[in-house]
């Protein structure tokens, strides 16, 4: 009899040493820095390239141990279940589950996942081999729960794919760089800078460009001493050329050749062939990701295009510049002209420019005002409007009151963006006037 309970105990207590094991493994090797793992594997780690196996079979290495796990607590139960009938009879059975839940939720779950939690990169290389070797061995049963679950699944519309991933790569970045910066890990700055690198294969150059209104373009056509003025007077170094009409772009202008052709022609500008300085504009069309166009202007060693859409109207400008502010916010330098086109308010509100883009706005006051729809702040008014509307005229919609202050025509300049919320509460709400 005390054999036989020894030998029962033991039993018991191994199981439940095998649940610690297989709750605490799941938890170490979901929580491992994948980063870290591939850094490791590099270098030559073994047990990292184990850990990175068995991420890439997922469902199957979780399915090993889900298995091994619950195998482990049923057999657990039932051994402490006839252990205590032996001792106390039918009470046994009540006894038997109290004590074997918070044994089983207490040592074989919360302990070990909390250790692994805590743990995770150096416990997911420990039991690395332990896990793949189970994977290895419960590889027929597992595929056959696969098998089961995903015609299970059909029967109901639910399709999944062998090689389905609820989130790319991208997204698992972009969320863990919220994590830590909502933990105080990550500032706001270097979360914007890195959101930013991640945004460039999502965004074109037409969320980004200089619109035709408001580029600096010179008339060909007119006096060598007017365009040697409008360079001088710009503050851009590179300008485009246009004959006859402003979307008839016929070259770039690039200020340091328009010095040295000065100072070669001793400040003759009747030597001067303005047209002949001119470098051939680059095309590109608007719908060009700014990954592409950023790639692209490395490849070319070029730093300015202009945009045209699909019927090669011309749409604006972009520049390299440009795409590097989208990273590290707006750059600045003493020939730019100092103007405030955004200005917060100490009510929470933000005075801005109807041509300063949301994104912009978004990345400044830390909002999350939609995109979409619209590129700037008076596109996504007009857009949810569907007027243009009158000085004074206020709206409501995305959870944000948007006043026009001024307005040019049928243009709008000058608006108030008030937050309804705080920002961590608000949600997108649907449109209406106020």
């Amino acid at each position: 009899m005390t054999l036989g309970l020894g030998v029962t105990l033991g039993a018991i207590l191994g199981l439940l040493l095998a649940s610690a094991f297989f709750s605490g493994s799941e938890t170490a090797l979901t929580a491992a820095s994948r980063a870290k793992m591939h850094a490791l594997e590099q270098d030559g780690n073994r047990r990292a390239r184990v850990v990175n196996y068995l991420l890439t079979v997922r469902e199957r290495f979780i399915g090993a141990i889900l298995l091994g796990n619950t195998l482990a607590n049923i057999a657990a139960s039932a051994l402490a279940t006839s252990l205590f009938l032996t001792l106390f009879g039918e009470e046994g059975v009540v006894y038997a589950t109290i004590v074997m839940t918070t044994i089983v939720v207490l040592f074989a779950e919360v302990l070990p996942k909390t250790y692994a939690i805590l743990n995770a990169d150096r416990m997911a290389l420990t039991v690395a081999p332990a896990v793949n070797f189970v994977v290895a061995v419960l590889a027929p049963v597992t595929a056959t729960m696969q098998w089961i679950v995903r015609h299970t699944l059909r029967l109901f519309g639910v399709s999944i794919s062998d090689d389905a991933e609820v989130l790319s790569a991208h997204e698992e970045i972009r969320g863990a760089i919220e994590l830590h910066h909502q933990e105080g890990g990550v500032v706001k700055l270097t979360r914007d800078m890195l959101g930013g690198v991640l945004d460039l294969r999502e965004l074109t150059v037409s969320d980004i460009m200089v619109h035709r209104t408001k580029m600096d373009a010179i008339d060909a056509e007119l006096p060598t001493e007017k365009i040697v003025d409008e360079a001088l007077k710009s503050s851009h170094t590179r300008l485009p050329l246009w004959r006859g009409e402003r979307e008839e772009i016929i070259g770039i202008l690039h200020a340091k050749t328009l010095l040295r052709a000065l100072r070669d022609a001793k400040g003759d500008l009747g030597k001067l062939d303005i047209v002949a300085l001119a470098t051939p504009p680059w095309f590109v069309p608007d719908t060009t990701t700014l990954k592409d166009q950023l790639n692209a202007f490395l490849k070319r060693k070029a730093h300015f295009a202009i945009v045209v859409d699909e019927y090669g109207e011309v749409m604006g400008l972009v520049t390299l510049e440009d795409i590097i502010e989208e990273i590290v916010g707006d750059i600045t330098d003493e020939t730019d002209i100092a103007a405030s086109l955004a200005k917060p308010q100490a009510d929470g509100s933000l005075i801005v420019d109807g041509a300063v883009p949301i994104r912009d706005v978004n990345r400044l006051m830390d909002w999350d005002i939609p995109d979409e729809e619209a590129t700037t702040i008076a596109g996504l008014v007009l857009h949810e409007a569907q007027t243009i509307p009158d000085t004074g005229q206020a709206f409501t919609f995305h959870e944000f009151r948007f006043e026009v202050l001024k307005r040019q025509r049928n243009k709008i300049t000058s608006l108030r963006v008030t937050p309804l919320k705080p920002a961590r509460k608000r949600k997108k709400a649907s449109s209406k006037a106020s």
